[in-house]
């Protein structure tokens, strides 16, 4: 890869790929609904955590919600990790069809 295509690999990562900040607001303010686990495409998880939180905290004081957003806060470094490496090899492939286009 030459220097222009590392830079639009590295665009595309910039402009595509979840942000921890981003992240780490939703878990923040939304994440006792799951919304956190939504946007980071983790859906079943997402409507597990929103169930429990509706159905269950009552009962448990909000126990098994609050044990399960701490684990989410180490977890979402990996994610947006993951997110990235997603993003680069999808950009890397599109840059890869280009030159085999030309």
């Amino acid at each position: 890869m030459n220097l222009e295509e590392k830079s639009y690999v590295e665009q595309q990562v910039a402009n595509r790929s979840k942000t921890m900040l981003v992240s780490y607001l939703l878990w923040f303010f939304l994440g006792s609904l799951g919304v956190h686990r939504f946007y980071h495409g983790k859906i079943g998880t997402g409507v597990a955590i929103l169930l429990i939180t509706v159905f269950v905290t009552w009962f448990t004081f909000g126990i098994i919600t609050a044990i399960w957003l701490i684990v989410d806060a180490f977890l979402i470094p990996s994610w947006v990790r993951e997110d990235e490496n997603r993003v680069r090899q999808q950009a890397m492939q599109e840059v890869n069809l280009m030159k085999n286009n030309q």
